[in-house]
């Protein structure tokens, strides 16, 4: 079974940039689509982006379209988001998460295996 591990949280300026990695374990990370997903303090879980197992094909929620990009290496078992234009309401932690399902059906949020989350706090 895949285990995730998320790094590149931190401390970011309004405007600024990060990036985000999720290193999986296993030897079957292609088979799974891979999510991110965040929760900011004192509100629930919202889905933030997805790429599916086979295409490639991304998914994005609205607030972070344009500004965002998920993407997987499946050489080193890793999906990566890359965050620009950083702002304050992106202060979350974020998680990782894994399943063997169609990209479309991350969104819904009921995966499979999840990560541990990695703190961002975006300063104004």
């Amino acid at each position: 079974q895949v285990q995730l591990v998320e790094s590149g949280g931190g401390l970011v300026q309004t405007g600024g940039s990060l990036r985000l990695s999720c290193a999986a374990s296993g030897r079957t990370f292609s088979t799974y689509s891979m999510g991110w997903f965040r929760q900011a303090p004192g509100k629930e879980r919202e889905f933030v982006a997805a790429i599916s197992r086979t295409t490639g094909t991304t998914y994005y929620a609205d607030p972070v379209k344009g500004r965002f990009t998920i993407s997987r290496d499946n050489a080193k078992n890793t999906v990566y988001l890359q965050m620009n234009s950083l702002k304050p309401e992106d202060t979350a932690v974020y998680y990782c998460a894994a399943d063997q399902i169609p990209g479309f059906q991350v969104a819904r949020g009921n995966l499979e295996i999840w990560g541990q989350g990695t703190l961002v706090t975006v300063s104004s």
